[in-house]
């Protein structure tokens, strides 16, 4: 397994990424990978390589590639940061991480999936909705709805899961204070009326961000290695062309 920065073209701008590639030459299949709100770090930057140590070819993709990673001192400013983010600057982002993908000869045709974690969960559900190509999409703990009125957002994650465009799982903690359970029941329903593929998981006695190692307040390890599980065999099922991928 091999990682290093790429740097990628997106509609308007060189966006910035980090790119694990699985051992062994050949080609993979391939995942988008939408990090949480302080963006790339190395507790993401180790799950492309965990995600590339069992067969994907993962980009991690620089939400912030045109101005810089935002300081975020405390969840006031997160959230500010959260609403100010332009939908339809992301959603390019991500489509253009697709595309970007798609045509490298190390990727398997066909074979590019999205996953992310919170904030980068709920966009990885919307490019599922809005970005042409993708095969699967893999969720965890991402938020569903918007509660305020903003014009640089689209309609929410809830509102778009109808146009669901390829097969899903989103992975939640039933205790998530930031995803009321019945947001998820809304999303269940609303998926089901899709005819897509799609299954949801939530975790009893688990919160938000259960699968972020460095929040010992939050992480479950419990709920972190059944969710990895589970995204490695979903992506390995509906990724066309996959490789030979282990859970692990």
């Amino acid at each position: 397994m091999t990682a290093a920065d790429v740097v990628f073209p997106g509609d308007d701008v060189a966006l910035r990424g980090y790119c694990a590639t699985p051992a062994g030459g050949g080609r993979a299949p391939a995942i988008v990978l939408v990090p949480d709100v302080r963006g790339v770090s190395d507790l993401y930057r180790g799950v492309a390589r965990r995600f590339a140590e069992v067969g994907f070819l993962t980009l991690l993709v620089d939400l912030y590639s045109r101005e810089g990673a935002p300081d975020l001192p405390d969840m006031d400013a997160v959230f500010r940061c959260i609403r100010a983010l332009p939908d339809r600057r992301v959603l390019g982002d991500l489509a253009a991480a697709a595309r970007y993908l798609g045509a490298r000869a190390d990727v398997h045709a066909g074979a590019v999936g999205i996953a992310g974690f919170c904030l980068g969960g709920q966009y990885a559900l919307m490019a599922a909705c809005t970005v042409p190509g993708l095969a699967a999409c893999v969720s965890w703990y991402g938020m569903l709805r918007y509660t305020e009125a903003n014009p640089v957002k689209l309609e929410s994650p809830l509102a778009l899961a109808r146009r669901l465009a390829c097969p899903y799982l989103g992975l939640f903690g039933a205790e998530d204070a930031l995803i009321p359970h019945g947001d998820v029941d809304e999303l269940r329903a609303t998926l089901a009326r899709t005819g897509r593929s799609f299954e949801i998981v939530e975790y009893p006695g688990a919160g938000h961000a259960f699968m972020n190692t460095t929040r010992p307040d939050a992480y479950r390890p419990e709920a972190a290695a059944d969710s990895w599980q589970r995204a490695v065999t979903f992506l390995r099922t509906h990724l066309a062309g996959g490789a030979d991928v282990q859970a692990g």
